[in-house]
């Protein structure tokens, strides 16, 4: 019967299409020789009300000849070249738990295949040859169940190759997630002193300190036999002394005031000075032969010696010193009091940094990682029990130390001989002046140790360095006989006060 209707009509319809299911309308026009637009109305043999069914689909085909142009009212663009997974647009295949019932009758198995050809027909007519690749189900269609991920954007991970991956852009996985502030532009540190001062007969040699800079902003230089002292505020230069033809300068040292400076002599006298008034004080006998290193605490000040012994006096007792330290085994040339006057450390030509206390004659602390004389040392002004120490020329390393447990925290190689460092009271910085063979002066960032600045200029070993009591400037001075004078610390960042405008500030008072 079914057949006979499908012959009359001459129409081949699909298996399960009855003819009264396909209607054509035909509008009337003025010009009967005008080719007429068809509606074409497709209803698949399920219930109209079904979500897979396509209620509507029509197509123009406007005339040649007519006057108006006629739009379909919908326009599908090809999608064929579309990235349709990356929106999550196309499911995966999944199998119905009904599909084996509906298969089971002839009839239902019929139909269905005939839905689902026709369906495959219709994707590739809608979304192109690509669409249909998959041998996904007409359950499985983006038509007729919307999908949970429509419109979500799925990230399309880049291949190596590609230009956008991280890691052509320099940034591994791990950081590529985080968000990372952009790197604070590094400090700019002036390459060239801006003051340069003769020093003639300034001595080229390591084991001896001849310079140093004053709170109260006078600049002590040991030239030969005499000592000479320079303010900062005006360039005034005065002649403090003149130790004769037959003695020498080995060390100068300014007391924590300013008031005082000691001296060390070839001879191993440790001579004290009145600074403002340019009168000798006190001698201090006790080394036997040349006193190379002096340092100042708050009461005792301490001498080294190529006697390889280290004495502590006191200008409140008579006698020329209180106590005497034994334990390096060559001449003593570093030595710097901690910011608290509880530590003394120590460095010799016996490749030793030594670090001993008030209570007791021996040292609590004995450090031999460096491998030549250790005369650079600093103690840390931002954190108590932190040591650097810099070694000679077969070391060439900068060592920072936690003397609480005597533990090596961090170490630097610096690419040659290590002859002075001097921490900022500033910023957490250090500055380290150089010998063999750059004769440079570097600025170190702590804890990091990035270099912030490497400055030259010096033509011999940077033997010599001081800092100015402001923070901001350090002098160098090297056996060129020359003393420069470089801006490479900031100011100290002072808090802005704050303004009171409110009600309470009016009329206020402070008790002091």
């Amino acid at each position: 019967m079914e057949f006979e209707q499908r012959r009359k009509s001459g129409i081949n319809l699909p298996s399960g299409m009855s003819e009264t299911s396909l209607r054509l309308d035909t509008p009337k026009s003025r010009n009967e020789t005008t080719p007429f637009r068809s509606n074409l109305c497709l209803s698949s043999p399920r219930s109209v009300s079904s979500p897979r069914s396509i209620t509507s689909l029509s197509t123009a085909t406007p005339s040649p000849t007519s006057k108006k142009s006629i739009c379909s009212d919908r326009f599908i663009p090809c999608r064929s070249s579309s990235r349709l997974h990356a929106f999550g647009l196309i499911e995966k295949c999944s199998s119905s738990p009904n599909s084996k019932n509906n298969n089971n009758g002839k009839e239902g198995g019929n139909n269905n295949s005939n839905h689902e050809a026709y369906t495959r027909l219709l994707k590739q007519e809608l979304f192109g040859a690509d669409f249909v690749a998959s041998p996904c189900s007409a359950a499985g269609s983006p038509i007729s169940s919307p999908n949970k991920n429509m419109l979500r954007f799925k990230m399309e991970y880049s291949s190596p190759n590609s230009s956008f991956s991280p890691s052509a852009l320099g940034r591994d996985s791990g950081s590529y997630n985080e968000i990372s502030t952009p790197p604070k532009p590094p400090r700019r540190v002036p390459k060239t002193p801006h003051k340069v001062l003769d020093a003639p007969s300034l001595q080229d040699d390591f084991y001896l300190n001849l310079v140093d800079w004053s709170s109260q902003n006078l600049l002590a230089v040991g030239l030969g036999t005499c000592v000479y002292l320079w303010n900062a505020s005006n360039s005034k230069v005065t002649k403090l002394c003149d130790l004769g033809p037959n003695d020498g300068v080995c060390a100068v040292q300014w007391t924590k005031e300013g008031s005082y400076i000691s001296v060390g002599t070839t001879s191993g006298q440790v001579q004290v000075w009145d600074g403002t008034q340019c009168k000798k004080v006190r001698t201090l006998n006790g080394h036997q032969t040349r006193a190379g290193v002096l340092a100042w605490s708050s009461r005792i000040l301490a001498s080294g010696s190529r006697d390889r012994n280290i004495l502590q006096h006191d200008l409140r007792v008579s006698n020329d010193y209180v106590s005497k330290l034994v334990g390096h085994k060559s001449e003593v040339c570093g030595l710097k009091w901690s910011h608290d006057d509880r530590e003394l450390a120590s460095g010799g030509n016996d490749n030793q940094l030594l670090v001993w206390n008030q209570h007791s004659q021996q040292p609590v602390l004995k450090l031999t990682e460096h491998t030549a004389a250790v005369k650079a040392i600093a103690w840390s002004p931002h954190q108590s029990g932190l040591l650097a120490s810099g070694g000679g020329t077969a070391d060439r390393c900068i060592r920072f130390w936690n003397t609480s447990n005597g533990n090596q925290i961090n170490s630097i190689d610096t690419g040659s001989q290590v002859c002075n460092l001097a921490w900022s009271k500033n910023v957490n910085e250090i500055v380290s002046t150089h010998g063999y063979s750059q004769n440079q002066i570097m600025v170190w960032k702590y804890p990091s140790l990035s270099k912030v600045a490497t400055l030259t200029g010096h033509s011999l070993r940077v033997l010599y360095l001081a800092v100015s009591p402001d923070g901001q400037t350090i002098v160098t001075g090297a056996g060129d006989e020359t003393l420069r004078f470089w801006n490479i610390f900031p100011s100290v960042k002072t808090p802005t006060p704050v303004k009171e405008t409110g009600l309470w500030s009016l009329g206020r008072t402070y008790i002091r």
